[in-house]
């Protein structure tokens, strides 16, 4: 796993159970393995995830501004609509 230099290490997660859970996708947190990106559906659920607040109030808010964006990203790639903030 490649260290995501936008977003901190979080010591409530481990990046391991994403990965195993997940298999080697994208995910939109890259350090913690948080939000997969990979399918429709996940793309889907990431948006609804980070945008609750208490998912959110877990990182900065730069870091929230760069998951967002690979989720608007991943939902252009699948041609997913998702609603904007």
């Amino acid at each position: 796993m490649t260290k995501d230099p936008k977003i901190d290490r979080r010591d409530d997660v481990r990046p391991s159970e994403g990965q195993h859970k997940y298999g080697d996708v994208d995910f939109a947190d890259r350090t913690n393995n948080k939000y997969p990106i990979d399918t429709p559906e996940h793309v889907r659920a990431a948006w609804s995830y980070i945008n609750h607040k208490d998912n959110a109030a877990k990182y900065d808010a730069s870091e929230v501004k760069v998951i967002k964006e690979r989720i608007r990203q991943a939902a252009k790639k699948h041609h997913v609509d998702i609603d904007s903030d």
